[in-house]
């Protein structure tokens, strides 16, 4: 009989893991090509992994909420359909307590391997049905082991989805009780932090009243929290900012966006104008369109630009446009709208939010006159729409200066100034303001 590996795939440029966030299916349930198997998530993207063959899955060699590697095997399914169920479930009930995190604390390891090589029943050891709590396979092994009553099991925190009780939870949670208390050694910064013997990293103690509110972050939050520090520790940020002139643009909107909607079909919003104006920008100094990879500089040929989008839950999300500099308006239109709609509905795929090679984020839809956007890495450079506002300008002439009323957006330019410096930044920006304030309000959509 076959054994086929479910691996987790590659999932885009610089994602290495994923975290398991659910199981679809059960060990001894039947699965086809194509059926979900289990769902996934970075800090990019949700998304469901498919079985790739036909048969029975038979084991699972990782739990939801654990994080599982690129091309690491996440699952067994058997390929031939007749197995069993009475031996499928014998072999997963061995094999997931084999595989689970080899980083459990001393001296718990011993009581995981003398749990794993009794559990052959297909019985629960450990009687949880009056909790309305859920408890995994594992967890419940390890309590009877350590003799745990449902009572205090009841009361041990958790940190897993929907906080779950993980068995690093657990096993933290028993090396208090043990008596064995971490080690700290006080640093004398004037923050006032600690730092352990386990994690070696400074944590500053925070006041809590009684009338303050805990709220755990979600996973997501801690995903881009994680990705936001890498970035600023990889590049040099510097900022670079214009303010660009666009009444010709918003007028020119005005005019023609009730005839885009009714040829077109779609609404013309000015990201789409933006976009194309920055695509263009981005041909004439192609040295912002790179990546660094040690001590050398990788230039990219497409130019995939990333648009950053909210979600329901007030998080975002990169969607990408692939080789922006050849879309047309009409194009460039539809592509924004088409992935704004998949974000807002939760329906982005991996490809969707994989391959961006330079970050528009528009800080101006949330008011904001400018900003200073984090790189998105492995890329260089970000840039951040300020919001439209009517300002009173000076308006030159060949009669002479007038004040008027004139829309005005700024525009900022964040780079890594490892490899970009000022006035290759300043350059690009300048650029795309000459773009745009000469923008061709003739032109026929």
């Amino acid at each position: 009989m076959a054994r086929f590996e479910l691996k987790l795939p590659k999932m885009g440029e610089s994602v290495i893991e994923a975290t398991l966030t659910a199981w679809l299916i059960e060990v001894g349930d039947t699965v086809q090509i194509d059926d979900g198997v289990l769902e996934v998530s970075t800090d990019k993207v949700d998304t469901e992994l498919p079985s790739e063959v036909d048969g029975v899955l038979v084991e699972k060699r990782f739990e939801v909420d654990e994080v599982v590697k690129v091309g690491e095997t996440i699952a067994i399914i058997e390929t031939d359909s007749t197995a069993k169920e009475e031996d499928t479930l014998t072999i997963s009930v061995n094999k997931t307590q084999e595989n689970t995190d080899e980083d459990v604390p001393e001296p718990h390891q011993e009581i995981e391997n003398q749990i794993t090589s009794t559990q052959e029943t297909k019985k629960p050891i450990y009687d949880t049905s009056s909790s309305s709590r859920f408890y995994s396979p594992l967890v419940k092994s390890i309590a009877q082991k350590e003799h745990i009553s449902l009572e205090e099991l009841d009361s041990i925190p958790g940190t897993g989805s929907h906080q779950r009780l993980t068995k690093d939870d657990l096993f933290a949670y028993l090396k208090n009780r043990d008596s064995k208390p971490q080690i700290e050694t006080k640093v004398p910064t004037q923050d006032k932090e600690l730092v352990t013997e386990k994690h070696k990293k400074p944590q500053t103690l925070i006041q809590k009243a009684t009338e303050d509110e805990v709220i755990p972050m979600d996973r997501m939050g801690k995903l881009i929290a994680e990705h936001m520090i890498h970035s600023k520790q990889t590049s040099a940020h510097v900022q670079s900012f214009i303010e660009i002139d666009v009444t010709n643009i918003v007028n020119w909107r005005n005019k023609v966006k009730a005839q885009f909607l009714q040829q077109k079909g779609e609404k013309l919003t000015f990201t789409p104008i933006f976009m194309q104006a920055i695509a263009q920008t981005i041909v004439e100094f192609p040295m912002v369109n790179i990546q660094v990879d040690g001590t050398s500089i990788i230039k990219k040929k497409a130019i995939n630009l990333g648009m950053a989008a909210a979600l329901p839950d007030g998080n975002l999300i990169v969607p990408v446009i692939k080789n922006a500099d050849e879309l047309s308006l009409t194009g460039m239109t539809k592509t924004v709208n088409q992935l704004a709609n998949k974000a807002r509905n939760g329906k982005l795929s991996p490809d969707d939010i994989q391959g961006g090679t330079y970050t528009v984020t528009n800080v101006g839809s949330f008011g904001s006159i400018t900003g200073t956007p984090i790189i998105n890495q492995p890329q260089v450079a970000i840039l951040a729409l300020g919001a439209i506002r009517k300002m009173p300008a000076v308006i030159e002439t060949s009669e002479g200066d007038f004040i008027g009323i004139r829309h005005k957006m700024i525009v900022a330019h964040s780079y890594d100034h490892r490899v970009v410096n000022g006035a290759l930044g300043g350059q690009f920006i300048l650029r795309l303001k000459e773009i745009l304030e000469n923008f061709d309000v003739n032109q026929k959509i």
